[in-house]
């Protein structure tokens, strides 16, 4: 009797496999087996199951599905299901957010499991992360001690620091500075200068990267450039601007230049930026969450007049014209030439004797006052034959011949800048194109 009692209870509770139908919600059924789920990875459409019943029955207080549902967790660490702050799946979420650049997420310590980030290249698997995020600029290789001139340094300083208050000051407040003036008056120099004395790690643009041969290119440039000075100022605790050299160069308008597509879109972005200095996005799904630093624009150019009228109205663009006069300029060229051993005097003389010019120009004085010296070092090394073999394939330990500096006096410096005014002249005077093209003004 008990023989027969055991082999009901085990026919009872024999396991049976039956083939299910596909269902038009999931094609593929799921494999269910409390125990031997992994039994069967080849058989999809298979249902494991104790009981003719076609689901087993939750018990109360839902402990089998959260057993399930604990069951089926990769970890308790694991970034795979964590959950972002509205409850959403965080990597689905990062997914969505189209574009998105951010390659450090899961690639650090702390974000994925420890198993996937190891020790053996340190704690963070992508190891150059951090080189490739400096896309900030300093200036350590300015070492010296350069003039600044006071009205430039009132100006940018007061710009920058009006923009980082502005949350304090019931104020409307310019976002872009707008620094214009002659060729060569040292207004990128210039601004170096202050961002090495203020401790500011710019963002710098150049007007090459305003255009593209895919449309909207540079305006998501300027708008990612933007928000890499703001996770500067947010992560790092550092002042920081964006700087965009020679704006009229990129987008000013000349003659019948063509405009592009990207011309005005970076017009636009920098006025949409002008306005909402605190919303930028680079392609990603909009968060309210997603608040930006507010960041100071500083543009350098030589003709303002070039650009789009309403990005440079005054409550976009705050306007300061750079022309330094006499004083401003001795002050620049005796820092200049202060190894050179030139006093005060003799630099006012060097400037009085060819006023009207660039500050650029004084810096070419002492470069052409080298050329001699440097023909001469030239033949001491073996002539002009022996260049590519005493500069590049010098055998190891080979040292150059060692050069010696010219004394810089101001007779040379007269000599050389004469020089220079001529062949300015033969430019202006010349105008080669002219005879080439005769009928140019027809």
């Amino acid at each position: 009797m008990a023989t027969t009692s055991l082999a009901s209870s085990a026919a009872h509770h024999r396991l049976r496999l039956r083939l299910l139908p596909a269902s038009r919600s999931s094609p593929n059924a799921i494999l269910r087996i409390p125990n031997w789920g992994r039994l069967c990875p080849g058989f999809p459409s298979v249902l494991c199951s104790s009981s003719s019943s076609p689901s087993p029955q939750p018990t109360a207080g839902g402990e089998e599905g959260e057993g399930e549902e604990a069951g089926r967790r990769l970890s308790k660490q694991s970034s795979w299901e964590a959950k972002d702050s509205e409850g959403d799946d965080y990597l689905y979420r990062l997914g969505k957010e189209a574009d998105n650049m951010n390659i450090a997420v899961g690639a650090r310590s702390g974000i994925v499991d420890d198993l996937f980030v190891g020790n053996f290249l340190g704690k963070d698997s992508d190891i150059v992360f951090d080189y490739r995020q400096k896309a900030t600029r300093t200036f350590e290789y300015l070492q010296g001690d350069y003039y600044i001139a006071p009205l430039f340094l009132d100006k940018v300083a007061c710009h920058i620091v009006k923009n980082y208050i502005a949350h304090l000051l019931n104020i409307k407040i310019p976002l872009i500075l707008g620094i214009w003036g002659g060729k060569g008056q040292g207004k990128t120099f210039q601004t170096e200068l202050i961002f090495r004395a203020m401790g500011v790690e710019p963002v710098i643009m150049s007007a090459g990267e305003l255009e593209s041969e895919k449309a909207g290119e540079p305006g998501r440039l300027i708008r990612d450039r933007y928000r890499t000075a703001s996770q500067v100022i947010q992560n790092q605790g550092k002042m920081s601007c964006l700087m965009i050299n020679d704006l009229d160069a990129g987008v000013g308008r000349f003659g019948n230049t063509q405009m592009t597509v990207n011309n005005q879109i970076v017009v636009g972005t920098l006025m949409n930026l002008a306005d909402n200095p605190t919303r930028v996005s680079i392609g990603q799904k909009w968060r309210e969450s997603d608040v930006t630093h507010r960041v100071p624009i500083i543009v350098t150019g030589n003709d303002f007049s070039t650009l789009y009228a309403p990005l440079i109205r005054d409550g976009r663009m705050e306007k300061f014209y750079w022309q330094p006069d006499r004083e401003d300029i001795i002050n620049i060229v005796h820092r200049m030439y202060t190894k050179d051993g030139l006093s005060f005097e003799d630099v006012s003389k060097i400037v009085d004797t060819f006023p009207n010019q660039a500050l650029d120009f004084y810096g070419a004085l002492r470069s052409r006052t080298y050329d001699r010296a440097i023909l001469k070092w030239v033949e001491e090394i073996g002539g002009h034959e022996q260049l590519n073999v005493k500069l590049l394939k010098r055998k190891k330990g080979e040292e150059l011949p060692t050069f010696i500096p010219p004394k810089t006096t101001v007779d040379a410096l007269i000599e050389s800048g004469n020089s220079l005014v001529k062949e300015q002249e033969l430019i202006m005077n010349s105008k080669l194109s002219k005879e080439y093209m005769k009928n140019l003004d027809d």
